[in-house]
C-alpha cells in the first residue's frame, strides 16, 4: 500500500482535493465508505483570511479519519510555510500544496496550476514549506501549463529533492482545464522517473479504469474527483476491484436513501440551517441526476427552505423509487 511518510494508506485510492466538494461531511463519508485517503478543500495561505467563515469551516476536523490530509494554496514561500504551520496546529497530519488548481480565480494570483510555469519559484516553495514542518507534505499537479509545455517530469524531480513524501498528477495542462480526455503517458513517466508514491487523477470513473490507468501508469495509487460527487462509495468500489478483481454493486435505492439522508443531516448539522440547505442543493443534485425524473426533481428540491423539508422531500421521492422497482 502506499506510504506517506509514517502513514501506511489502507488502500491505493484517494479522494481528490475539491473546492465547494470535499468539506468535512463529504471526507468523512467517503473514507467511510472506503476511501485510503481524503483531502481537504483547499485552504488560503494569506493569514488576513483565516478568519472568515468559509476558511474557518474548511479547518474544522471534528471527527475525521487519520491521516488528515490538508491543502493550502498560495504563491509566497514564507505565506505558506506559515499557513502549513498554522494548519497543524488545527490538526492536520499532512500538508498538501495546491499547484494544479486551474480556476481562473486561483490562477490570476499565479497559484495553483499557474505556478508550473515558474520551476524556479515551485522549488523555493516546496523546499521552504517542507523545511517548515515536520510531517509529510505532499504536492498536486497538472502535467503542465499547457499542452505545448508539459514539464510535469521536471516539476516531478523537483519535488523530490525538495523532499516531496507524494505526488498527484492530474493528466491535463493548465490549459486544457477539464476539456478532452486526461492523457496519462506523462504520470507514466513521472512514475518511472521518481521514487516516491505517484497517484493519477482524471477521468477515473470506475473501478475498471482505474485499474486499466494504474496497468498504463505505473502509478502507486488513484486519486478519483468529479467521479465522486453523488458517488461517495466509488472510492470503495474502486479498492475493493483492485484489491480483488470483483465488481461491488452499486448500493440499492433504500442504501442511497440512507447514504443521502445521512449526508444531508450532517451538512445541516456543520452548516447550519441555512446555509447546510442552500450547500445540499448541489450534492442532492449529484445523486439524483441518473434518475428518469432528475430535472424535475431538482428543480422542485431546489425550492425547499428547510431542513425538515429537504429530509421528507427525500424519502418520499426514494419510498416511490423503492416502489416502482419493486412493481417493475
Amino acid at each position: 500500500m502506499p506510504q506517506i511518510g509514517p502513514y501506511t494508506l489502507a488502500n491505493p485510492v484517494a479522494l481528490a482535493p475539491m473546492a465547494g466538494v470535499t468539506d468535512l461531511p463529504f471526507r468523512r463519508l467517503c473514507a467511510r465508505m472506503g476511501a485510503g485517503l481524503v483531502v481537504s478543500e483547499m485552504v488560503t495561505s494569506d493569514p488576513s483570511l483565516r478568519e472568515t467563515r468559509k476558511t474557518s469551516l474548511r479547518t474544522i476536523h471534528d471527527a475525521e479519519v487519520e491521516p488528515r490530509s490538508v491543502q493550502i494554496a498560495g504563491s509566497e514561500p514564507e505565506q505558506l510555510a506559515e499557513a502549513a504551520r498554522y494548519n497543524l496546529q488545527l490538526g492536520a497530519q499532512i500538508i498538501d500544496i495546491n499547484m494544479g488548481c486551474p480556476a481562473k480565480k486561483v490562477c490570476k494570483k499565479a497559484a495553483g496550476s499557474a505556478l508550473l510555469a515558474d520551476e524556479a519559484l515551485v522549488a523555493d516553495i516546496l523546499q521552504t514549506v517542507t523545511a517548515a514542518v515536520d510531517v509529510p507534505v505532499t504536492l498536486k499537479i497538472r502535467t503542465g501549463s499547457a499542452p505545448d509545455a508539459r514539464n510535469g517530469v521536471t516539476i516531478a524531480r523537483i519535488a523530490e529533492d525538495a523532499g516531496i513524501a507524494a505526488l498527484a498528477v492530474h493528466g491535463r495542462t493548465r490549459a486544457c482545464k477539464f476539456a478532452g480526455s486526461a492523457e496519462y503517458d506523462t504520470i507514466a513517466a513521472i512514475a518511472a522517473a521518481t521514487q516516491f508514491p505517484v497517484f493519477a487523477n482524471g477521468d477515473i470513473t470506475s473501478p475498471a479504469k482505474a485499474a486499466e490507468v494504474l496497468k498504463h501508469t505505473g502509478a502507486a495509487g488513484v486519486m478519483v474527483g468529479r467521479a465522486a460527487q453523488g458517488r461517495p462509495w466509488l472510492c470503495g468500489q474502486i479498492a475493493h476491484y483492485l484489491a480483488t478483481g470483483q465488481e461491488l454493486a452499486p448500493p440499492s435505492l433504500l442504501e442511497q436513501h440512507d447514504i443521502l439522508l445521512q449526508h444531508l443531516t450532517d451538512l445541516h448539522a456543520f452548516y447550519g440551517e441555512f446555509m447546510g440547505v442552500r450547500i445540499a442543493r448541489k450534492h442532492v443534485s449529484w445523486y439524483l441526476e441518473h434518475q428518469r425524473d432528475y430535472r424535475a426533481q431538482r428543480q422542485t428540491f431546489n425550492r425547499l427552505e428547510s431542513a425538515e423539508a429537504q429530509l421528507g422531500h427525500i424519502q418520499n421521492y426514494f419510498h416511490h423509487l423503492c416502489n416502482e422497482e419493486l412493481a417493475a
